[in-house]
């Protein structure tokens, strides 16, 4: 159970982090240097009044998911996410479970990309961060919870998505996506929300429990895709897959030939994402 000593450290740490250091615009007269109670509930995905309860100690169980989602947004160290899982009265994730955890280099080269649509998941294709051109590419995920957030979720329920695909490409990455998440079972068998994904996607879509079933290996390749954004409409660029070394983080990268149209596309994109999120 948490106590005011987890809403005190959660306050603390938001003090300490600026809105430019985590990606957000920064407008009008601020009191104070770091995060509004808004800014960290947008950043970490959770409500501002759940933000304000565990900060005052009148919310004294979050959940794992929330620990690591604050953890996140704050920019904790090992040490101090840690802490706040203790603070929390839970213990940290073990060896047996999937990292989620943005280590430094990542996160500095995220706050790095400002130009460039960037996303990092876990070795479920679960979302951990997206930078601003991402959202403005791909569709803002702050309101997404729990299974919205994974990508082989959104595929197989038929969650909104950018991606253009033919019948073929769909049936391809599918695939890939299964094998990617059987590898991680694998590779994580102490991890129960790894376990509910897979037991919910079995019970929720017959397309993935025919693959699933079938034993399929593989993995997930970079590869051009074609995005049909809303008000640019189709832009075509180049999409790497990153894994980072001794975290199995996947970081997501959109990039366009300079002096191209599609090159032009994007940094309109970006320009329109940034304006909204500024209105």
């Amino acid at each position: 159970m948490a106590t005011s000593e987890f809403g005190q450290a959660v306050r603390r740490w938001r003090d300490r982090v600026s809105p430019e250091a985590a990606g957000l615009p920064v407008g009008g007269q601020r009191r104070a240097p770091g995060l509004r109670r808004e800014e960290l509930a947008l950043l970490a995905g959770i409500s501002v009044d759940y933000v304000t309860r565990l900060e005052q100690g009148r919310a004294t169980n979050p959940s794992d998911q929330v620990v690591e989602a604050l953890a996140r947004a704050l920019r904790l160290s090992d040490d101090e996410r840690a802490y706040l899982f203790r603070l929390g009265g839970l213990q940290p994730p073990g060896p047996g479970t999937v990292p989620v955890h943005l280590t430094p280099s990542v996160q500095r080269m995220l706050d790095r990309l400002t130009g460039t649509p960037v996303a990092v998941f876990d070795a479920t294709w679960t979302l951990l961060q997206a930078n601003p051109p991402y959202a403005a590419l791909m569709g803002d995920p702050s309101g997404w919870r729990g299974h919205e957030r994974n990508g082989v979720w959104r595929n197989f329920l038929g969650l909104s998505v950018r991606v253009r695909h033919t019948p073929q490409s769909r049936r391809d990455l599918q695939a890939a996506l299964v094998a990617d998440l059987r590898a991680a079972t694998a590779r994580y068998p102490a991890d129960q929300r790894l376990k509910r994904l897979v037991a919910d996607l079995l019970v929720r879509s017959d397309p993935f429990a025919r693959l699933w079933e079938s034993g399929i290996a593989g993995h997930h390749q970079a590869a051009r895709k074609t995005i049909d954004h809303p008000r640019v409409g189709a832009v075509t660029l180049d999409c790497d897959v990153l894994t980072v070394a001794g975290s199995d983080l996947r970081v997501m990268v959109y990039t366009a030939e300079p002096g191209t149209q599609d090159a032009g596309r994007l940094e309109l994109i970006t320009v329109l994402g940034t304006q909204a999120l500024a209105g």
